[in-house]
């Protein structure tokens, strides 16, 4: 399932527009793009593959000190046609979009991939 790409940047663009104000108002210094599929450099890490929806490239805020200055936006990219390989349906790749976003969002802020999947458990694990 292929979707139109302007009809893919619309939604992460409401995914930004969704956040929080005050998170929004923190979100300087980032371009958001949608390409096809990663680059073989950002898939492979660590000498491994991975098939990534996201992905956030900057400096985080934590790490911006008060020598960062006049740089290089940072660059959250949503890799289209993998989020909608992993989707089952049209209607899922919305709230993936809404997930990725956020996920390469908390990157910008800071979070850790481990420091996310934490949250993640503790959020599914107070649902049941």
């Amino acid at each position: 399932m292929i979707m139109d790409t302007t009809d893919f940047e619309a939604l992460a663009i409401e995914a930004v527009e969704a956040l929080p104000q005050e998170f929004r108002d923190l979100l300087e210094n980032v371009d958001i793009v949608v390409t096809d599929r990663p680059t073989e450099k950002q898939s492979c890490s660590g000498g491994k593959r991975h098939i990534l929806l996201g992905l956030y490239e900057g400096v985080p805020r934590t790490a911006r000190g008060v020598h960062y200055q006049m740089a290089l936006p940072d660059k959250i990219t949503l890799f289209q046609r993998n989020i909608e390989e992993a989707c089952f349906k049209v209607e899922d790749i919305p709230a993936c979009i809404i997930r990725v976003v956020r996920h390469e969002i908390a990157h910008h802020f800071g979070l850790t991939d481990e420091e996310l999947k934490r949250i993640e458990r503790r959020a599914h694990s107070s649902k049941r």
